[in-house]
């Protein structure tokens, strides 16, 4: 199969850039602005904005790891599933939409690597709600993976047309 087009790479560089700079640019901010300071409240308590470090995964899962087992399992993992990412974006056959998540899954993924990497915890801001239900505290990244998985899961699938005998 021949490689992906220069155009689609020029898409898929785009989202990247475009997510990851984003995501650099509020956690900036946020080290800045919301370290050491109380929880600020908007819409009603619907947004709140804390600033905190997550050393584990999804909702802090594995943060109380040993610090070796963590490294490996959040760093060394996160590579390889940016490979494989890396690699399916590559097909030719990816459709658009699949393309698009694709290329949100990765650029999440390698945000929240940077931070891992630089700070040894991804940084999260962000925290929503209504009344007691509220979500785990998160970063533009996290929500760049998650539209990516449910852009992959909801995409129309491309499927090769059955071959006709001669």
């Amino acid at each position: 199969m021949p490689p992906m087009s220069a155009r689609r790479w020029g898409a898929v560089a785009a989202i990247v850039v475009l997510t990851v700079a984003g995501d650099r640019a509020t956690k900036h901010l946020a080290t800045r602005r919301l370290a050491g300071a109380a929880v600020r409240s908007y819409l009603s308590d619907t947004v709140r904005v804390e600033y905190t470090e997550n050393r584990g995964g999804f909702l802090g899962l594995g943060a109380t790891l040993p610090s070796a087992v963590r490294t490996a399992v959040f760093t060394a993992g996160t590579l390889a599933l940016l490979a494989v990412v890396s690699a399916v974006l590559a097909r030719r056959g990816t459709g658009t939409a699949a393309t698009v998540g694709l290329s949100l899954l990765w650029a999440g993924g390698a945000s929240n690597l940077a931070d891992r990497v630089a700070r040894g915890a991804v940084v999260d801001f962000l925290n929503l709600g209504l009344g007691p239900l509220r979500t785990g505290i998160f970063n533009l990244a996290d929500v760049a993976i998650t539209a990516g998985v449910l852009i992959l899961l909801l995409a129309p699938r491309r499927t090769r047309p059955a071959r006709t005998p001669p």
